[in-house]
């Protein structure tokens, strides 16, 4: 089991783990109803719990040495205050019941508030807890688990983000996502071998910098709309945006771009063995639009990027919403010295792959 470091105070008879992520191609461009592609990493988080004799859900987070409380009725028919209560308020109104009340530990190894997906793989994992210990207990499929942890993470509190992060943690290994017009999940199968997630330990306003970008682009698109009835983001018909600002027009021209660096490097992705200098490439041509157009990145990346690429890794870019938080760099030969440079560079590195989806390690409950 991947956390030798905890020690586990619970005598769990339910276990679950979901992973980590990082997104390959199209970050800053899932909101928009554009295709992503997104890697499961093997940093996991864990639920580790049992239930109780009374209706109180008590869960300990020892990561951040914290814990939290609460009794499943104040989950229901009111705004969730948090997304436990949230998870368990979704999960009733999908047909679960809880008559008992449950203590959990949760540990994680990845970064967290950091662009990896820590909030949506503990969200998928709590799902998955919950529909293994309802009375009721479901056996709900990948997608339905990642379109519940959705729902959770991010309708009830009417958030920014977009759905990569709940499918990447649900399905696991590499994916290719479309929402619009409806979802669709491709599995890819590349070896591609080591990458390196460098931590720059700086934090940031992951809700601020995901609404600036999404709104702003959001109104060039409805601009485009209202001239052009006909307009979608998906086409690849020009349209005549001189009527647009400047800056509306660099922004707009940065989201085409790298919807189109997306769809060059896929038929490179859906291969066993595909080139890995040509994907290193384009994930420094993908890091280049969301620093110089979105502005997401932050001089601490630039350095660590710098200095993976020093090292010899074949690329890399920020991951997550920016601002702060994590980049990685495709190290598939010398993943060792280029965590090492990152380490160098100030950031706290981990070397990384790809890693199954969300799963259930035990349930001795039912």
């Amino acid at each position: 089991w991947p956390f030798p470091s905890f020690s586990i105070r619970l005598n769990a008879l339910v276990e679950v783990s979901s992973p980590g992520r990082i997104c390959l191609f199209g970050e800053h461009q899932d909101y928009l109803g554009l295709p992503v592609i997104a890697m499961a990493m093997n940093l996991r988080l864990q639920i580790r719990g049992r239930k109780r004799n009374d209706k109180k859900i008590i869960i300990n987070l020892p990561n951040i040495d914290n814990s939290e409380s609460f009794f499943i009725n104040d989950s229901i028919n009111i705004k969730p205050k948090n997304i436990f209560q949230s998870g368990v308020k979704v999960c009733i109104e999908e047909g679960l019941s809880f008559s008992s009340g449950f203590e959990v530990e949760i540990l994680s190894k990845i970064p967290i508030q950091a662009g990896a997906g820590s909030s949506s793989a503990l969200m998928v994992a709590w799902i998955n807890f919950l529909s293994q210990v309802a009375d009721n207990p479901h056996n709900w499929n990948k997608e339905n688990i990642a379109q519940i942890a959705f729902k959770s993470e991010v309708l009830q509190f009417n958030l920014p983000g977009g759905m990569m992060d709940q499918y990447s943690s649900a399905f696991g290994g590499y994916i290719y996502l479309e929402s619009a017009p409806k979802i669709s999940i491709r599995k890819l199968n590349p070896n591609l071998g080591y990458f390196v997630l460098g931590d720059s330990c700086v934090s940031k306003d992951t809700t601020s910098i995901l609404k600036r970008c999404r709104d702003m682009r959001l109104n060039i698109v409805n601009k485009l709309t209202k001239r052009y009835p006909d307009f979608d983001l998906h086409n690849n018909e020009e349209v005549d945006i001189s009527f647009l600002s400047k800056n509306e027009q660099n922004i707009f021209k940065a989201t085409i771009n790298n919807r189109d660096i997306l769809l060059k490097v896929l038929p490179e992705l859906k291969k066993n063995n595909p080139d890995c200098s040509f994907i290193g490439r384009y994930l420094i041509k993908h890091h280049e639009i969301l620093r110089d157009e979105l502005g997401v990145s932050t001089k601490k990346i630039e350095n660590m990027l710098d200095a993976a690429l020093t090292a010899g890794a074949l690329g890399g870019k920020i991951t997550g919403s920016g601002g702060g938080g994590c980049m990685f760099a495709y190290a598939p030969n010398n993943p060792e010295i280029v965590a090492e440079a990152i380490e160098k560079a100030g950031g706290k590195s981990f070397i990384i792959n790809s890693d199954i989806g969300t799963s259930v390690l035990q349930n001795t409950e039912n």
